[in-house]
C-alpha cells in the first residue's frame, strides 16, 4: 500500500515537472528570429566651458591651533580673491581639513615632533574660462607660499548638445552600415529590436601651475576635448 503511495506521489511529480517544462518552451517563431547586428562610434569634439582648479593651503605652526588658524587665514584671503574674480561660492568646494603633527628623525633617539601640519584642499570651478589664469594668478598671489596649485584642468560642463550630435553621427553610421550589408545579401531591413549605447568619459588633461614669477600673466590653454558615443543596433531582417 506504502509502495502504491510512494509510485503515484512520483508520477505527479513527474506530469507537474513535463506541464512546467512545456510553459517555459521558447517559442519556435521568436527562436527563428533573423537579424544583423552593427556596431557603429561617433565622435565630435568640443572647446571646454570651464577650467578646474585644485588648490591646498598648507601651514607648518608650533601648535596644532596655530596652525589652522594660518590656514583659515590663507583660506579666507584665497576666498577674498576668488570673490574679486567673480568665481561664485557654489563653485568653490572644500575637499578636506587635516591637522597632524610632523617629525623629525635623529640618528639615536626617537623621533620628535617638529611642528604641526594644517591643510584644507579645494576644487574651484571657473566657468568665465578666459578668466582662469588670472585666477590662478590672484589665489597665488593671496595665499602666498602658504598656497599650492596642485593641477589646473579644463573640462566640459555641458557637454549634451555635443553628446547629442556624436549619438547622431554613430546611429547614423550603424544605419548605413546596415543598409549596405541588406543590399549586399538581398535582404530587408526591419525594425529595430535591440538598441545599446555608450559613451566614453571625456579625458581630463591636468596642467601643473607653480606661483607666477614676475613676468607674463598665467594662460590656461582650453584646447579640444572629444566626445565619443558607441552604439550596437540589431534590426530584424526578412
Amino acid at each position: 500500500m506504502k509502495l502504491n503511495r510512494f509510485r503515484t506521489k512520483i508520477a505527479a511529480v513527474l506530469a507537474l515537472t513535463l506541464i512546467s517544462g512545456v510553459g517555459l518552451a521558447v517559442p519556435a517563431s521568436a527562436a527563428n528570429t533573423r537579424y544583423i547586428t552593427i556596431s557603429a562610434t561617433g565622435t565630435t569634439t568640443v572647446v571646454p566651458d570651464a577650467v578646474r582648479i585644485n588648490a591646498t593651503v598648507s601651514v607648518l605652526g608650533a601648535s596644532s591651533k596655530e596652525a589652522l588658524g594660518t590656514a583659515s587665514s590663507t583660506a579666507a584671503a584665497m576666498r577674498t580673491a576668488l570673490a574679486d574674480n567673480k568665481v561664485a561660492t557654489k563653485d568653490i568646494a572644500t575637499q578636506s581639513i587635516n591637522v597632524y603633527p610632523e617629525y623629525t628623525y635623529p640618528t639615536t633617539g626617537n623621533p620628535v615632533i617638529s611642528g604641526y601640519r594644517a591643510s584644507q584642499s579645494f576644487v574651484i570651478t571657473v566657468r568665465a574660462t578666459a578668466t582662469a589664469g588670472a585666477v590662478v594668478d590672484s589665489i597665488v598671489a593671496a595665499g602666498g607660499d602658504n598656497l599650492q596649485i596642485n593641477g589646473v584642468s579644463p573640462y566640459v560642463i555641458n557637454s549634451s548638445g555635443a553628446t547629442d550630435k556624436a549619438r547622431n553621427y554613430a546611429v547614423s553610421r550603424a544605419r548605413a552600415k546596415a543598409t549596405s550589408y541588406a543590399k549586399l545579401l538581398g535582404i530587408k531591413l526591419g525594425k529595430v529590436i535591440y538598441l545599446d549605447e555608450s559613451s566614453t568619459p571625456t579625458a581630463y588633461p591636468i596642467y601643473s601651475s607653480m606661483a607666477k614669477a614676475d613676468g607674463a600673466p598665467t594662460t590656461v590653454d582650453l584646447g579640444q576635448q572629444k566626445i565619443t558615443v558607441s552604439v550596437t543596433v540589431r534590426w530584424a531582417i526578412g
